[in-house]
């Protein structure tokens, strides 16, 4: 594998009509979870990407790791509960604003992942492994199996790539701070959001949060700035990277990992930090243009023929 991730994907349902979901008649289906959403955008950008989870052994656990493995990344260590369910969550439209999502995720079969789930040579044989902030916050159990893996992939030379995605939902802001950072000093890595890097550092602007998080142990820090792109510093190389125009944002949610994914992909080809950031915020534009998780994640054929002035 290039990249191996895990944590908890859903089943998504959203209404066909933009209405509050009380009066929503009709629904889509489809799914969504962030881990999954980067090894899918990696999938289509040329890469083999492997994720797993736990997931019920249910309708919704068999369509989940179905339409995963169809998008060609490998689920073969997916394990199948047989006591706790699939999760679903439903996202709200609303003309002109952000989706409200509503998860129910309550003891899923992804919050009882433990340490023994993670098979080490899987993971040995990988070039990065890529990990969130949502796994820890799911349970004690979920949290230890993100250490094992950090430790493992570190025991074995692959380096780790750490998104914080902080889901406040799920923890206070005290425990999401103790524990991400603690995970962004053992990570090579680090993938912030601005707002989850001032909550993470206490600074506010973006070369502090990354110079702070240097500091902490990590390698390198690319802070992402929405549609304004992001800034990266990786102790030799640092700086701005504008984001790309997008003229009607359809829905935000997988613009997050898109970018990474992206951002992974230059990084296997062998390109500078400038250029995989450059690509990260193009897949991350991309994401934002229709409604779904990942249906706006483009194909590195597609980006060729559409962008080849930003790509190599």
């Amino acid at each position: 594998m290039d990249v191996v991730t895990f944590g908890e994907t859903m089943v998504l349902f959203h209404p066909s009509s933009a209405v509050p979901l009380r009066f929503a008649g009709q629904f889509e289906k489809t799914i969504g979870g962030a881990e999954s959403n980067v090894a899918i955008a990696l999938s289509r950008l040329g890469h083999q990407a492997g994720w797993f989870s736990r997931l019920g052994n249910d309708d919704f656990g068999l369509y989940v790791r179905n339409f995963i493995r169809g998008e060609g990344v490998d689920t073969s260590r997916v394990v199948f509960d047989q006591a706790s369910p699939t999760a679903v969550f439903f996202k709200e439209k609303r003309t002109e604003q952000e989706p409200k999502v509503h998860y129910y995720r309550s003891d899923s079969a992804a919050s009882r992942m433990i340490p023994e789930d993670l098979d080490e040579d899987y993971l040995a044989k990988a070039k990065y492994l890529h990990v969130t902030g949502i796994t820890p916050a799911l349970s004690e159990s979920c949290r230890d199996s993100v250490f094992h893996a950090i430790a493992l992939a570190k025991q074995h030379g692959v380096t780790v790539v750490f998104d914080p995605n902080i889901r406040l939902k799920l923890w206070s802001k005290e425990e999401a701070k103790e524990t991400l950072v603690e995970i962004a000093s053992r990570s090579d890595i680090v993938l912030p959001g601005i707002e989850e890097g001032t909550l993470m550092t206490g600074r506010s602007q973006p070369e502090e949060v990354a110079r702070n998080l240097l500091r902490n142990g990590s390698k390198a820090a690319v802070v992402k700035l929405g549609a304004e792109g992001a800034y990266y510093d990786n102790g030799n190389e640092r700086g701005y990277i504008e984001g790309f125009h997008v003229s009607h944002v359809v829905d935000p949610i997988g613009a997050g990992d898109g970018f990474a994914a992206g951002f992974l992909s230059g990084l296997l080809r062998g390109w500078t930090y400038e250029e995989a950031v450059k690509l990260g915020n193009r897949v991350g534009a991309y994401a934002v243009t229709v409604s779904g998780d990942v249906e706006g994640y483009p194909y590195f054929d597609q980006l060729l023929k559409e962008n080849e002035e930003i790509l190599r």
